[in-house]
């Protein structure tokens, strides 16, 4: 079945590609599926078939495409289309979103239609996302924990999927977290370098272990903001990380083995609500990514703002503030949206 639809270009498009102009409109799939729909002869401008998905457009033409039915094919996720996706950079071949909190990434036991792998379904089409991660991991190039927010990545086909992680396996990707920590911190940098595997006590936490088993982790941090200790803490500090592996918890568990439990973590935090600041989830935030794009050789750059419950936090504490140190000074105000 098909649904045929037509668009009137606007002033504001005057100019654009075809196949881009198609997939900017609601309803139509990725960018290369509205190509693919040109060069089948489903679109027509002006009454008049399109044969290049180049040509540019002029205002006041009509475009008229033959939309198929949105059909999972067997095994692929069935699309969500309620689940916001808060998209920061999108082309043919890849998307960079921010996360919200409490979204899984892909289907587990308790999440099956619910997961940003449907909502990436609905937003690029069944059948238009990598598949190497396997066929209920459409498009992931990398996770983050359900409550942790903030940038991560999405491929559209299989070849970029693979380039992508493999940016990632070569330590080039460059991702930046930022936590708030308790305690005080005495160092101003600092790298963790330790080996990580599941818990053989707790198969739902990781711990840092001289297994032969374990896979390596390195993490790199830095402080951004030191608050004094209080009545019921011993105060916090802010900092960034550096992940130059992709170990499951990694951060939270490496925090907690340098004594320094994230805020709010009720998996691995020391379980005293009293200095978790009001907060329901681990003050986790992927704030910044940075890389070469693997198709076109582009510089991709893009930092996020925390979200309010997180930034609720750091204004919450301002007055405790022991001062930022030369990063923070850098960073913190674009955290705050500054």
């Amino acid at each position: 079945m098909t649904n045929t639809v037509t668009y009137l270009v606007g002033p504001d498009e005057q100019g654009m590609r075809l196949d881009a102009f198609l997939a900017a409109q609601e309803g139509t799939p990725s960018r290369s599926a509205c190509a693919r729909l040109v060069e089948a002869g489903e679109v027509t401008i002006n009454a008049t078939a399109a044969t290049d998905k180049s040509e540019r457009l002029f205002m006041g033409d009509r475009v008229q495409v033959c939309l198929p039915e949105p059909e999972a094919p067997e095994g692929l996720l069935a699309p969500n289309p309620d689940i916001p996706l808060d998209i920061r950079f999108e082309d043919e071949w890849l998307i960079v979103l921010s996360k919200q909190a409490g979204l899984v990434c892909h289907p587990s036991p308790g999440h099956v239609n619910d997961t940003l792998a449907n909502a990436l379904v609905a937003h690029c089409g069944p059948g238009h996302l990598g598949l190497l991660q396997g066929e209920d991991r459409p498009g992931i190039v990398h996770r983050l924990d359900m409550d942790t927010t903030g940038l991560m990545l999405a491929a559209k086909d299989d070849e970029t999927q693979k380039a992508l992680q493999d940016l990632i396996r070569m330590r080039v990707l460059d991702r930046r977290y930022v936590t708030l920590v308790q305690g005080p911190m005495a160092f101003d940098e600092g790298t963790i370098e330790t080996g990580i595997a599941r818990s053989r006590r707790d198969p739902l936490r990781m711990t840092v272990t001289d297994d032969p088993a374990a896979r390596e982790a390195i993490t790199t941090f830095r402080v951004l903001e030191r608050f004094e200790a209080g009545v019921r803490d011993d105060g916090y500090a802010l900092l960034e990380c550096h992940l130059y592996t992709g170990r499951t918890h990694q951060i939270r568990v490496h925090m907690r083995h340098m004594g320094h439990h994230v805020v709010g973590d009720a998996l691995y935090g020391r379980g005293d609500a009293r200095q978790n600041l009001g907060l329901d989830r681990q003050f986790l935030h992927s704030w910044h990514v940075a890389f070469d794009h693997p198709r076109t050789g582009e510089h991709v750059s893009l930092g996020d703002t925390l979200p309010d419950d997180l930034a609720g936090v750091l204004r919450g504490l301002a007055e405790r503030s022991q001062g930022r140190t030369a990063a923070g000074e850098e960073i913190v105000p674009q955290l705050l949206g500054a």
